[in-house]
C-alpha cells in the first residue's frame, strides 16, 4: 500500500464506492453520513456532515486527496481544500449513466498510487459490467412516461428536479418526475419547493415518499394523498434511489421490483 495515497471521501456514496473498488484502506478520513459498508468504515475517522465539515480536524489526518461533491458540498469548503494544496477530486454523476464515468474517474485517480492496481481495475470492471447489463435490462421495462412526484422533504414539501440523479434513475423505467424543471449545475433549484396548488399535481399518478433525508412514515401517506388525489402513494428507499455508485445495479433492480 502507497504511503502517499491518503483519501478522504465526503460523499456517502463515493465513499462507498471506494470501498467496493478496493480503496478502503487508504480511507483516512469520512463524514458522518458515510455509514456503508459499516464494517470496513469503524475505524475511519468522521469529520462532520457533508455540509459542515471540520476543516481542522480533516487538515489533522493530513488527506492527500479530498473526494467532494457538487451537491452535497459546499463551495467554501472545496474552496478551503485547495487554498491546503491538497488534491481535489471533484464528483457530480446526475444519472445512472454516469456512475460508469465516476468509476472511470475514481480509478484514474487512484489506482496506479495504491500498491494493487491491478486488483482496483478488476474490481472497478466489475461493477460497471454489472451496471452495463443492469442498464440495459432496466430499459426493457420503460414503459411510456407515467407523472411521478418524489418527495424528499416536508415543511416545505420537496421534490427533484429533472437533471438529478433520482429524476434520470427513475426515467429509467419511465417515471417522469415533476415539476418539468432543470435545476442547473448546482444549487437549491435542484431540489424545488412544492406549495400544493399546482396544476400538473393533478396528474400526477405515483407519489413515491422517500426514507432519507427526510424519513417519511405511513403517517404521512394521507397528507401526500391529498396532494394528488389521483396518485398512488407508497414509501421507498431513499438509499436504493439516491445512492450511486456500487449500489446502482441494486438500485435499478429495485425499481424494477417497484414497477412489478
Amino acid at each position: 500500500m502507497s504511503a502517499e495515497l491518503r483519501i478522504a471521501s465526503l460523499v456517502p456514496s463515493v465513499t462507498e464506492l471506494l470501498v467496493a473498488l478496493g480503496l478502503g484502506p487508504h480511507l483516512v478520513a469520512r463524514t458522518g453520513f458515510c455509514i456503508h459498508p459499516a464494517a470496513a468504515l469503524a475505524d475511519v475517522p468522521k469529520v462532520g456532515g457533508t455540509k459542515d465539515v471540520r476543516l481542522a480536524a480533516l487538515r489533522e489526518l493530513a488527506p492527500s486527496h479530498v473526494v467532494v461533491n457538487i451537491d452535497e458540498n459546499r463551495l467554501e469548503t472545496v474552496q478551503a481544500l485547495r487554498a491546503w494544496g491538497v488534491s481535489v477530486v471533484v464528483t457530480h454523476p446526475c444519472s445512472p449513466q454516469d456512475v460508469r464515468g465516476l468509476i472511470t474517474q475514481l480509478v484514474e485517480a487512484f489506482a496506479a498510487h495504491s500498491g494493487h492496481e491491478a486488483e482496483v481495475r478488476q474490481r472497478a470492471s466489475a461493477i460497471d459490467a454489472e451496471l452495463g447489463a443492469a442498464l440495459v435490462l432496466t430499459a426493457t421495462h420503460a414503459p411510456a412516461p407515467v407523472p411521478v412526484l418524489y418527495l424528499i422533504w416536508r415543511s416545505p414539501w420537496m421534490t427533484v428536479a429533472r437533471d438529478t440523479y433520482i429524476s434520470r434513475l427513475l426515467a429509467c423505467v419511465g417515471w417522469q418526475t415533476w415539476p418539468a424543471d432543470e435545476g442547473g449545475p448546482h444549487g437549491a433549484a435542484r431540489y424545488p419547493v412544492v406549495l400544493g396548488g399546482e396544476h400538473w399535481l393533478a396528474d400526477v399518478e405515483q407519489v413515491l415518499l422517500s426514507s432519507e433525508p427526510y424519513a417519511f412514515t405511513q403517517a404521512h401517506v394521507a397528507e401526500a394523498q391529498a396532494l394528488c388525489p389521483r396518485a398512488r402513494v407508497r414509501l421507498v428507499d431513499g438509499e436504493a434511489l439516491s445512492w450511486y455508485g456500487a449500489r446502482t445495479a441494486a438500485g435499478l433492480r429495485y425499481l424494477r421490483q417497484l414497477l412489478g
